[in-house]
């Protein structure tokens, strides 16, 4: 019997790479994607199906979180605050934080993947060369992965796998290409989905790691810094 694992692949680079490094180490893809009302919610469903498509997934999830709404404090959910397009500033948590969103998901990671049978979720966190939220932490994954065997049955014994997390950008889109993922189907920008601004941090980490790498990101941006 093939074993399984949990992607969470929310449309991006990194979660792209690490479900592909994921299906190279042998597991069987089960992609999992959440709609929380993100501004590009709907661009990010589509890069999610084509990688998933991509990845020849033998299940894919796909849950929504309403509630992401009501809690806000966050500039990915309420349109009322702005995404800094000001570029990232160092030891300062941005606006585009989601309050412990990536608690939340690894909490119903861990529950789709006690149904399933699985024995690793693969989430690509990158904690250096990044936006510096709380919980892209190492320290804070692992944390997380023995809470969750505590709070599961016995028989589950689950690997929470962050193959990216000490990943500079630039070696992120060398590896992704290297191992042939389609990054032209992947989708970073925080507020268009029409074509990426270029200015928010997500598409300067994405531009820069492109450059770095010395390769040309082949999706369409309306400016670059």
């Amino acid at each position: 019997m093939s074993k399984k694992a949990i992607c969470i692949i929310s449309g991006g680079m990194d979660s792209a790479l690490s479900a592909k490094i994921a299906q190279n180490e042998g597991y069987e893809i089960i992609s999992l994607h959440f709609n929380y009302h993100q501004r590009t919610q709907q661009k990010e469903l589509e890069a999610f199906r084509k990688i998933s498509d991509y990845l020849n997934s033998k299940k894919k999830y796909e849950i929504d979180l309403d509630f992401f709404e009501q809690i806000g404090a966050s500039a990915l959910i309420d349109n009322s605050l702005d995404v800094p397009t000001d570029g990232i500033k160092e030891g300062v948590i941005p606006i585009t934080y989601v309050p412990f969103r990536n608690g939340i998901f690894l909490s119903i990671a861990t529950a789709i993947a006690e149904k399933e049978g699985a024995e690793a979720i693969y989430i690509g966190v990158v904690q250096e060369d990044s936006s510096g939220y709380p919980d892209c932490r190492d320290s804070y994954i692992q944390a997380m992965q023995k809470a969750i065997n505590l709070g599961t049955k016995d028989e589950t014994k689950l690997e929470i796998k962050m193959p990216l997390v000490h990943m500079k950008k630039e070696e992120i889109v060398k590896k992704a290409l290297d191992l042939g993922v389609p990054l032209e189907l992947t989708w970073s920008c925080y507020q268009s989905e029409d074509e990426a601004c270029g200015v928010c941090d997500s598409c300067r980490l994405r531009l820069k790691g492109f450059e770095k790498a010395g390769y040309k990101d082949l999706i369409k941006y309306k400016e670059k810094v």
